[in-house]
C-alpha cells in the first residue's frame, strides 16, 4: 500500500499496518534498553494481549518512519503521522 505523507508516498507493509492498528485503537509498545539501545519489545493491545507480528525490524522502522513516538520514557505509541498513514477498516473505533 502506497500512502502519501507530507505529498511523499510511503509503503506500508502488512506487517507495519497490522501494528499500526493495534496502535490505533489503544494499544502501546513496551521496550527494554541496554545503555541508549533499545534491544526487546513488545506489542500489547488495548486488551492486553500480545501482537506477535510486532518485531524489532518492525518497530525500528515505524520509529524511523515517525509513526510511532515515547514521551517522557513511557512506551511507544501510535503518533499523529502513524494515524494518517494507518488504513482504515471496519473494526476501527
Amino acid at each position: 500500500m502506497v500512502v502519501l505523507i507530507s505529498g511523499f508516498p510511503v509503503n506500508i507493509s502488512k506487517y507495519e499496518q497490522r501494528v499500526l492498528h493495534v496502535l490505533a485503537q489503544g494499544g502501546a509498545i513496551h521496550f527494554v534498553r541496554d545503555g541508549s539501545r533499545i534491544v526487546d519489545i513488545t506489542c500489547y493491545t488495548r486488551e492486553g494481549f500480545v501482537l506477535s507480528d510486532c518485531t524489532l525490524p518492525v518497530f525500528l522502522k515505524l520509529k524511523k518512519r515517525g509513526f510511532v513516538v515515547s514521551q517522557q520514557s513511557r512506551p511507544y505509541r501510535i503518533s499523529r503521522a502513524g494515524r494518517e498513514a494507518v488504513r482504515a477498516q471496519v473494526d476501527n473505533r
